[in-house]
């Protein structure tokens, strides 16, 4: 496990090293597979017989190993009893990021959540230091444009109207590693000209719809806003996001669709990606069924097929993920975990989630989804979002990012960069 003093993960390089066993890859299962690593990259993938010819010989025997792409999440709010928006030092921080690493997720994007501008800026530049130190890969807020009626486990007290002003201050505090922000279209100021959707994508950041009571017409112009500013910007292949599909958010009904239906659309369209928190207990195993077959049964005028690639798997976790049960914050929330399941102190609503990464995408293989398009979701995917092209599969060329497991997708071992990660917290 590297230290302040050690070199960026990114920046490490490892021996030649050659794994083997059951390789999950974008498209496929090799069931006897070999994944090669040198330099900190992947070198070669490949089933054992076709080894020799690639000049790989000797091979290890097997012992039942599965060898998974390292997880990207792209919305989490802490693990390991430590809180990303209440962190005040890059070590509290830290110690919510390696929770996470050590289970497998070796590309992180730290979520806040809504909270007063002096309070969004310092936890901001807080992130951004860790973001410098090679421990995450970005940052997520969760509002604070969001809508009181759809607030979830967030304060509604500290949610107000679009602002872009503001938006470029934390862009400013974050500098360069803002990547998402979670935004209600029906909140004044957000869509419209010069309105938070359009300064997000002008700071280089992605909108994402959440948090919202919008009807679908709402939600439709959001997206559309959304996908024009991408396209001024030269960002063309970028895509928004839908923040924790059907959490938060208006239900979806025959007569009144809301903005279920619309990022349903979007997302079979290729403007979108859907976040899922499938942990069961954020959504049923039917519903991550449906939407992961619903999205992905779409082929676009290209010809190309939108889904897996339209589904991002993701924690929505707090700082109770790896721990026990007991009392936790949430920013200003204070929330109760029994039995797994956090939810606040006050009211009762789930207040993000208990996972990690590997558990998610664990769950969804139990909810039906075969391994492939659960791995894919939780990795190609959400580098995709985030525009790392040199991460998220067991593809030569790309940073051999590696979570060894069992057979049941239990951690054996985790290498980011080809560095083994240490795996005692």
């Amino acid at each position: 496990m590297t230290d302040a003093r050690s070199p960026r993960p990114d920046q490490q390089t490892g021996t030649a090293r050659v794994l083997v066993g059951r390789v999950v890859t974008p498209t496929g299962v090799l069931d006897d597979g070999v994944v090669a690593l040198q330099d900190g990259l992947v070198a070669w993938v490949g089933t054992r017989a076709q080894a020799a010819d690639a000049g790989y010989a000797d091979l290890p025997a097997g012992d039942g190993a599965t060898l998974l792409p390292g997880l990207v999440d792209v919305h989490d709010h802490g693990g390991g009893g430590s809180s990303f928006p209440d962190a005040t030092s890059v070590e509290e921080a830290r110690v919510a990021a390696r929770e996470h690493l050590r289970h497998g997720t070796t590309s992180l994007v730290a979520s806040l959540v809504t909270a007063p501008r002096d309070v969004l800026l310092e936890r901001t530049a807080n992130l951004a230091d860790l973001a410098d130190a090679g421990e995450i890969v970005g940052i997520h807020l969760e509002g604070p444009f969001l809508s009181e009626v759809r607030c979830g486990a967030q304060n509604p007290h500290d949610m107000v109207e679009g602002d872009p002003e503001l938006v470029r201050a934390i862009a400013g505090a974050a500098r360069g590693y803002l990547r998402t922000m979670t935004v209600a279209p029906e909140v004044p100021g957000v869509v419209g000209a010069g309105g938070v959707i359009e300064t997000l994508v002008e700071v280089g950041a992605l909108p994402s719809i959440g948090h919202t009571d919008a009807s679908t017409e709402q939600t439709e112009a959001a997206i559309a806003a959304g996908v024009a500013a991408l396209a001024a910007a030269g960002r063309p292949g970028a895509r928004l996001t839908a923040t924790h599909l059907f959490n938060g958010m208006r239900p979806l009904h025959h007569r009144e669709p809301g903005p279920i239906a619309a990022c349903l659309a979007a997302a079979a369209r290729g403007e979108l990606v859907v976040e899922l928190v499938a942990d069961g207990t954020h959504l049923a195993h039917g519903t991550i069924r449906s939407v992961v077959e619903l999205v992905g049964s779409h082929v676009g005028a290209d010809g190309a097929v939108a889904g897996p690639d339209a589904v991002a798997l993701v924690t929505d976790a707090m700082a109770a993920a790896g721990m026990a049960d007991g009392a936790y914050e949430l920013g200003p929330m204070r929330v109760t975990v029994a039995h797994g399941v956090a939810r606040l102190t006050e009211g009762g609503s789930i207040a993000g989630g208990t996972y990690h990464l590997l558990d998610v995408v664990r769950e969804t293989v139990e909810a039906g989804v075969s391994l492939v398009d659960a791995v894919r979701a939780a990795s190609w995917t959400p580098a995709g979002v985030l525009g790392l092209d040199d991460r998220g599969g067991l593809v030569a060329g790309r940073r051999a990012d590696v979570v060894v497991t069992d057979a049941d997708l239990r951690v054996r071992e985790v290498l980011r960069a080809g560095a083994p990660v240490d795996l005692e917290p």
